[in-house]
């Protein structure tokens, strides 16, 4: 006679085989439905971390790719995203894990709207055992630094996922290392492999395992690489930056020049092409900051991707950027990254020379 074997008690739901199901209650904006996949998959014995990760992360960045590619508004985009934190809030409330460790204090840079990913990455260190107080989006320097002073943190963690804030985060990195708390930073903001974090003197994580990893090694999260900015006793950042304005206004008045209809745009188009203008000057001043062309370029290739999935050719951005070269022509740095991200406009939307 054979003995019955052994119940397993191994998982027998997989995360990455519910996120097409996932992925359709975001379409669809149906909040119960995505909570029950998720706890679906947490009362067959998934671990929540793995939930977090495997399923709430990537159906996340799927939401973000569909944005950008123009199947999806900006309102489906929205809803999506409240129906992913309420899944992530329902995925702790289940776990419902109690610190044994100190406090960790998460938040966003200021001017950063982002707040999905760095609450991924607190609810990873509140399910680890530390005592987590997550601040949200667009958190001020000043105001961090007063909370920091009322309240004994082990450590911040903070996110930025637009390398053009760059400037600011190396200020709200530096008030918090000045109030002698250790600081480790991530998302793609600071690049993907963290070459940025490092050009500022800051720990930095690749993902929310590796900030828990990080923050509970403190030798680790301790050393601190010296920050690397001799560059800017060029000036080249803070002249940019005093005429982001003149250029805006510079490139907007060449383009009414170069193509007569827009004076036919909306309103909402006016404002979509003012908000690109800014954001190709601030990502050019990043990328001035930090003394990296890359950055700019990366972004000039998302920006010609992006606009190519809504009807505009990529030879408008060559053109705008070759406009803000001959306005920079005083600025040697500025205008060789022009220059590189004018090769990039043009290799990414198979411009004619």
């Amino acid at each position: 006679m054979t003995a019955p074997a052994e119940p397993s008690h191994a998982p027998t739901a997989e995360p990455s085989h519910a996120l097409a199901d996932f992925l359709a209650r975001l379409a669809e904006a149906d909040e119960f439905g995505a909570i029950e996949v998720a706890t679906g998959l947490l009362d067959a014995g998934v671990p929540a971390e793995r939930v977090l990760l495997e399923l709430v992360a990537p159906a996340q960045s799927e939401v973000g790719e569909r944005w950008a590619r123009n199947e999806w508004s900006v309102a489906q985009e929205h809803a999506a995203t409240h129906i992913s934190e309420r899944v992530v809030a329902a995925i702790t409330a289940y776990a419902d894990p109690r610190p044994t460790r100190g406090r960790i204090v998460v938040a966003c840079m200021d001017g950063e709207w982002h707040a999905l990913p760095p609450r991924l990455v607190a609810e990873v260190l509140r399910l680890r055992g530390w005592q987590v107080t997550f601040l949200g989006a667009s958190v001020p320097a000043a105001h961090l630094v007063s909370y920091l002073h009322r309240h004994d943190a082990y450590a911040v963690a903070l996110a930025c996922a637009l390398p053009m804030r760059l400037p600011y985060a190396h200020r709200m990195i530096e008030a918090c290392q000045r109030s002698d708390v250790p600081v480790v930073v991530g998302g793609r903001g600071f690049g993907v492999d963290g070459r940025w974090a490092r050009r500022l003197g800051v720990a930095w994580a690749p993902d929310a395992p590796g900030a828990a990893d990080l923050v509970a090694d403190e030798r680790a999260l301790r050393r601190v690489v010296p920050t690397d900015l001799s560059h800017l006793a060029d000036d080249e950042y803070a002249s940019l930056v005093k005429r982001r304005g003149e250029l805006i206004d510079s490139a907007l008045a060449d383009l009414r020049a170069r193509v007569p209809s827009v004076v036919d745009y909306t309103s909402a188009q006016w404002d979509a092409t003012i908000s690109d203008l800014g954001y190709a000057v601030d990502f050019l001043a990043a990328a001035v900051y930090v003394d990296d062309p890359v950055l700019f370029t990366d972004y000039v290739a998302w920006w010609v991707a992006l606009l190519t999935s809504r009807g505009v050719p990529a030879g408008a951005v060559v053109s705008t950027l070759g406009h803000l070269r001959h306005a920079l022509r005083d600025f040697p740095r500025a205008g060789r990254f022009v220059a590189l991200g004018v090769t990039t406009a043009v290799a990414s939307g198979t411009v004619p020379r």
